[in-house]
């Protein structure tokens, strides 16, 4: 894999503030801000010209905890001064400015990269979109929409560095390479509670795979009061899975609709099984349990 070089600059010093991020030798430039910052966000010259922009918000009963908007306009600015008194869409607290550096981006392109990032968002279901419709791709022509396809790329590295997930799917593998940041896929079994669980390391995440079976309803309870709030945790990230529809309760067991990605093994674990769970002892594949595997060459 070739290695990429980020360039983070925080504009006012404080980490979570306004920052600006580039990737080197590509066209793209990324503007992060909180929504306390869009007054100082609107007075830059990157919030003139034409581009896309994700507006993001903390909510529990989302996917991903997270509600999303994308949207596109020749002048952003004008659209983020709407969308800060627009009352019907007052969930967002923070701001993704995505526009280019050389200004070649044209209204066409925005609204290719508009439609592209919303299909890119529902395919990696790690947020809930709060767009109503899902505009069709324009057909641009082949060179344009081969560079707009590389632009997107470089933004599905660039978006993860800024926590911001929306449009991270699973890489697509070399058919000859391996991807070495791939693991083996570990299982996870319990017949008793009809738990076949698979999942694998993925671009440094722990991901439970599509088509695994999991617990129907979590079930643990703990005695000490630690242990209760751990429970209550994973029960509640249990609940909001079905109820999002990542897992689909049938025959008194879950089924895993869509790769979930999680913290750690662990708690894959712990959801999987409905009780705590020590996930790197207890995920195996044939080469031995994952933390076996993750602290692979260091002796």
């Amino acid at each position: 894999m070739n290695g990429k070089q980020v360039k983070l600059f925080l504009v006012d010093g404080s980490p979570g503030g306004l920052t600006t991020a580039e990737i080197t030798n590509w066209t793209g430039h990324v503007l992060s801000a909180r929504r306390s910052d869009l007054a100082d966000l609107l007075k830059r010259e990157e919030a003139q010209r034409t581009g896309v922009y994700l507006l993001l918000g903390d909510d529990e009963t989302a996917l991903g905890d997270t509600r999303c908007y994308v949207g596109e306009a020749d002048v952003i600015a004008t659209r983020l001064r709407y969308h800060a008194n627009d009352k019907d869409r007052a969930f967002w607290d923070r701001v993704v400015v995505i526009t280019s550096k050389d200004t070649n981006l044209t209204k066409s392109h925005g609204r290719y990269l508009e439609s592209r990032l919303i299909q890119l968002a529902t395919k990696a279901g790690r947020v809930s979109l709060e767009n109503v419709t899902a505009p069709p791709t324009p057909n641009l022509p082949e060179a344009d929409a081969s560079d707009m396809e590389y632009f997107i790329g470089q933004l599905q590295i660039m978006l993860p560095v800024l926590s911001v997930n929306a449009i991270r799917v699973r890489p697509t593998p070399f058919p000859v390479v391996s991807d070495p940041v791939e693991s083996p896929i570990f299982t996870l079994s319990n017949a008793k509670v009809g738990v076949d669980a698979s999942a694998q390391q993925i671009d440094g995440e722990f991901t439970l795979l599509t088509g695994s079976r999991v617990v129907a309803k979590w079930h643990g309870v703990g005695k000490a009061t630690s242990t209760q709030k751990a429970y209550a945790g994973y029960r509640a990230r249990h609940e909001n899975l079905l109820a999002d529809g990542s897992i689909v309760a049938e025959g008194g067991v879950g089924l895993v609709t869509r790769d979930i990605v999680f913290s750690s093994p662990s708690t894959a674990g712990a959801v999987a099984l409905g009780r705590s769970c020590n996930g790197r002892v207890e995920w195996v594949s044939p080469e031995g349990s994952f933390g076996a595997w993750e602290s692979r060459g260091v002796d």
